[in-house]
This record gives C-alpha cells, structure tokens and sequence, in this order.
C-alpha cells in the first residue's frame, strides 16, 4: 500500500533516468477535487494553466490550495535551496488540510532530485517535467509507480523529447493570453540548475505557433505573450533552422492578435533585424525584458554568460535610439561568487548609466549542482542583503519613466524587484 510505502527509503541506485518504482492504491471516485501551487518562473506558472485545462476537460473540479481537496498538486522550482525547502512546506501543508488526499510533486525540484522529494513521506508521487500524462494518472492514483523522472537532455529512440505542456492559455487572474513557443536552455551558466531541470532546447514548429495565435485571436484575445525558457534560442533546433526574428516577421504579417509581447531575451541575441522588426511593426509591444545579470566584465565571464558589459551597452543605446518609448527591464544577480566591491561598483554604475526603465534584483543564493556552486570566493550574506538594498534604491533619469509609461502596451513600475 502506497501510505506504507512512501517510508520507504529510496535506494542508491535510483536516479533520474531510473527511478525507483512503488505500487500505489486505486480506484480513485470522480470528479476528483484538486488544488494546485505553484512556485517560480512565468514557465512553471504557464505549466500550471496547462495542467489546469486538461483537468477540466476530464471533468475534475479545481479548488483553491487552502481549502480541502481530494489531491494537491505542488508545481515546485529548484532554482535555490530555499525554493526546494518551500516545495516541500507545502506537501506537508497539504497532508494537514486532508491527510487522506493524494500529494503530488511535479515541476523542476521533482525533475532534478527526485531522491529528495521521495524522502518526504507526505508526497505520494513524484512526476517530472514533460510527463503531463502521468501527471493525469497520478491525480486518479491509476500509476503503478511513485516516481516517473525521464532524463530531458537525453535523446530517447533518437528522438529529442517534445513538449507536452504547450497550447495557448491564460494564468489565473490574467486577462492577456500567453502561449509557450520554446522549452529547454544550452547555456549552461554557471549559476543556473535550469539547463539540467527543463532540458534541451525545444522550439515549437512555426505552423503550430500560427495555429495557436489564430485560435487565441477567435476566442477574443487582444494580446499575447510568447514565453519560453530561452526564448532567443528559438528555431536552433528546427529544421529547416529560423530564428525569433524570422518568427515575429511572420507573425507580422499575418497579424493574428492587435498585440504580441516577448519575454526575456539575451543581449547578444538582439540583432539589428530584430531591432528593426520591433521598431516597424504595428503588433510588436514596444516593450524588452534583457537579463543582464551583471554590469562588470569579470562576473559577466564568471557567469558563462555569452556578452561583455560593452555589447550589453552598445545594444541598449541603439535599443533606445530605435525604440525611444519602449520599456526596457532587466534581471540583476548581486552578491555572486567573486564581486568585490570593485566589480560591484562597476555593475551599479553601469545600471545607473544605462537606459533602463526597470529591474528585477536578486541576492545570489548557491545551488547545488551549478558550477557555482563549487566556487570557493563567497560574498557574506549581509554583504549581499546590502548591495540588493543599494540596487533597488537606484532611480532612474525622469526621460526613462516617460518612456515607461508611454509604452502603448503597458506601463512597468519602477524598480520592480521580484525575489
């Protein structure tokens, strides 16, 4: 029986690609009641919104996760220690609302250790990404096994794994539509789990993207989102090979919805063609998330990252130059391995100099299994707790928030910092 069995300790051979396997009760009664909870990025929160319609359509009802349900549905992130910490408060949170219901963990902690997540005896399944199916059969407690974890960067019958959560859909509480058009990263940065936890770059089939935008634009939406977790990365991995840029041309030209916004894109992947498209198109947000992460050379290459602090500018100025009244928002990592105050001096003038309308600030935290991770140089937490502080109390030139505000899309706030 499956509450017998999830004392049960994971044996030392069991890992990703080879899970180990525990036979969980059935005969689950329907309509199920099923409360989901999600942590991290807009990726996960899009995952989310697809689990929720394929649990509609098959008839369950969905309830707030305070409230008591027959399954809890924790969609968990990895990107720092304490994310894995609150993933499993809310497993445990979930047996104290009805310690009869199923608990499952989903999302990037259940993909990158599942061996972790199996040692808490409140979660009855483990499924990781890319396996909406089995995260359907979970939910009626129809699986034979308590982990289901496939390896995402590894080809399987030659084939690169798809992507299963795709589809156009809105987040809870939102009104504009988002639709997911690439999955997976091949940076590697050195302080990211995300290339191990989402997989290989995947890009979704241009004629799918157009399908969706055209099914978006019968339902009545005005503007959509295309989200991805490299979204720069876009079309590598097609054939034949297109890139973003070709993308948002064709998008153009067919015109399916009055707006379509981008999500983050790299400041070494913003090409002069791309620049152009955003500057003459009537559909294109005049609006770009660029992650920067850092203003100083030395961390920039400590970081892997695939740009200096002097293409960062020169894309920025001629940004600005192109696009006077975009708004222009960036993430910033402080405190990272190896930023004396000289290399963060340098960033902090570079963001105090710079075009920007907005950043995200977020104090570095170690993760287990980057590169990172494994560096020696730590910056003190209390250092770090005040460079944040000291980033997130930069203003910026008054030209800069009039930009903000006349985007014709949106208007960002200032210094929006999310942690």
């Amino acid at each position: 029986m499956l509450r017998q069995a999830q004392h049960e300790r994971l044996p030392d051979e069991a890992s990703e690609t080879h899970p180990i396997t525990l036979s969980p009760s059935k005969g689950a009664p329907f309509p199920l009641r099923v409360a989901i909870t999600t942590l991290g990025c807009k990726v996960n929160q899009y995952d989310t919104a697809t689990i929720e319609d394929r649990l509609r359509t098959e008839g369950h009802t969905l309830v707030p996760f305070a409230e008591t349900a027959d399954v809890y549905i924790v969609n968990s992130c990895t990107v720092t220690h304490q994310a894995d910490a609150e993933s499993r408060q809310l497993a445990r949170r979930a047996k104290r609302h009805n310690s009869s219901a199923r608990v499952i963990m989903t999302g990037c902690y259940a993909q990158v250790n599942p061996k972790s997540v199996a040692r808490v005896p409140e979660v009855d399944y483990i499924i990781g990404l890319n396996r909406l199916d089995d995260l359907l059969r979970a939910v009626t407690a129809e699986l034979a096994e308590r982990v289901l974890v496939s390896n995402l960067r590894k080809a399987e019958h030659g084939k690169t794994p798809g992507i299963d959560t795709l589809g156009a859909l809105t987040f809870s509480g939102q009104t504009r539509a988002f639709l997911k058009i690439q999955e997976g990263c091949d940076l590697f940065c050195t302080f990211c789990i995300v290339p191990m936890s989402r997989g290989k770059s995947r890009s979704v089939p241009p004629r799918i993207v157009l399908e969706q935008l055209d099914r978006l634009a019968d339902q009545g939406f005005q503007e959509v989102v295309l989200t991805g977790i490299h979204l720069g990365g876009y079309g590598e991995d097609l054939d034949p090979r297109v890139n973003l840029t070709w993308l948002l041309e064709a998008i153009e030209e067919r015109k399916p919805v009055p707006r379509v916004r981008l999500s983050s894109v790299d400041p070494h992947e913003i090409s002069d063609s791309l620049m152009r498209v955003l500057a003459q198109a009537e559909t294109l947000c005049p609006h770009l998330h660029i992650p920067l992460q850092s203003g100083d050379d030395t961390i920039l290459s400590r970081m892997r990252r695939r740009y200096d602090p002097a293409l960062a500018r020169d894309v920025l100025t001629r940004l600005r130059e192109t696009l006077p009244h975009a708004a222009l928002g960036t993430d910033l990592i402080v405190g990272f391995p190896g930023e004396g105050e000289a290399e963060f001096a340098r960033s902090l003038a570079f963001l105090e100099a710079s075009p920007l309308t907005y950043f995200h600030v977020f104090p570095y935290s170690v993760r287990t299994g980057t590169t990172a991770a494994k560096f020696q140089d730590k910056v003190p937490q209390p250092i770090i707790d005040a460079r944040a502080r000291q980033v997130r109390s930069v203003t910026k030139p008054v030209a800069c928030l009039r930009a903000t505000a006349a985007t014709t899309c949106e208007s960002w706030p200032q210094g929006e910092t999310h942690i």
